[in-house]
C-alpha cells in the first residue's frame, strides 16, 4: 500500500530544494556578476558635453553574458542590450577566461544535481527509499556535493579577472582576485546565498527523514490512513 506522508520538515525541505534550484539558475544566468563604473555618452561627442541622467549607465558582465548600452549616429538607446558573448569553449582566455569555463562547468553540474534532488524531494512524499537507502539522506548528501561544486566555482571565478575582457571592463589594474574599479553585482551574492541554502537543505533533509519515521506517523499508518499529515 502506498502512503503519502507529509510533515512540516519534509514540506520545508521540498520547498527549500525547489527554491535553491531556482536561485542558483537565476544567479548563473544573470549578467549581473560584475558592475562597471558609470559610463557616459555625449550626443555631440565633445568634451564639454552636458550629460543627462539617461546618458549615464553601468554596464554589467556575467560569466558568459553581458549588458551594455548601444549607441550609433548620435543616438543612444535608453534600454540595456544583454547578449551572450560566448561562441564556444574553444574561445581564447582573454575573451572567455579558462577559470570562468571551469566555474561554469561546476555550476552546471551543481544545477543538474539540484534538479535531481528537487525531483526526489517531491516524490519523497510517497517514496521514502532510494536504492535501499533513505531518499532524504541520499538527496541531502547530493545537495552537499552540489554546494561543494558551487564553492569551487566561486573560488575559480575571480581567477578570470586578469583577462583582457575584464580589464577593458573594470580597468587596466584588474587582475586575479582584484576587480579594480568594478563592483560585485547582485548575482554574485545570490550565488553565495544559493550555496548556503544547499547546505541548509542538506541539514533539513535529516530532520525530514526523522519526522517521517516518528511514532505519530507510525500510529497513523497502523490506522490504515493513506494520506498522513503531521505537524
Amino acid at each position: 500500500m502506498c502512503y503519502v506522508i507529509i510533515t512540516c520538515w519534509s514540506l520545508l525541505w521540498t520547498l527549500s530544494s525547489i527554491s535553491t534550484l531556482l536561485v542558483l539558475v537565476i544567479s548563473v544566468m544573470s549578467p549581473q556578476w560584475l558592475v562597471s563604473p558609470p559610463k557616459k555618452f555625449g550626443l555631440s561627442g565633445l568634451s564639454n558635453t552636458t550629460y543627462s541622467e539617461d546618458e549615464v549607465y553601468n554596464p554589467t558582465l556575467g560569466i558568459f553574458n553581458r549588458c551594455t548600452r548601444l549607441h550609433r549616429f548620435q543616438e543612444i538607446y535608453k534600454r540595456d542590450h544583454c547578449a551572450n558573448f560566448v561562441t564556444g569553449y574553444d574561445m581564447n582566455d582573454d575573451e572567455f577566461p579558462h577559470a570562468w569555463k571551469a566555474a561554469l562547468i561546476f555550476f552546471s553540474c551543481a544545477i543538474l544535481l539540484l534538479l535531481f534532488t528537487t525531483v526526489t524531494s517531491v516524490i519523497s512524499m510517497c517514496c521514502r527509499s532510494l536504492c535501499g537507502k533513505s531518499i532524504f539522506t541520499v538527496s541531502g548528501l547530493i545537495q552537499s556535493i552540489a554546494g561543494l561544486l558551487c564553492i569551487l566555482g566561486l573560488f575559480l571565478y575571480p581567477g578570470g579577472w586578469g583577462t583582457q575582457r575584464v580589464k577593458l571592463f573594470c580597468g587596466d589594474r584588474a587582475g586575479p582576485f582584484y576587480i579594480d574599479q568594478c563592483s560585485f553585482g547582485w548575482s554574485f551574492y545570490v550565488c553565495i546565498l544559493a550555496t548556503l541554502l544547499m547546505f541548509g537543505c542538506s541539514v533539513i533533509s535529516i530532520k525530514a527523514d526523522t519526522s517521517t519515521c516518528s511514532r505519530k506517523v507510525e500510529e497513523e499508518v497502523l490506522e490504515g490512513k493513506n494520506l498522513i499529515c503531521v505537524i
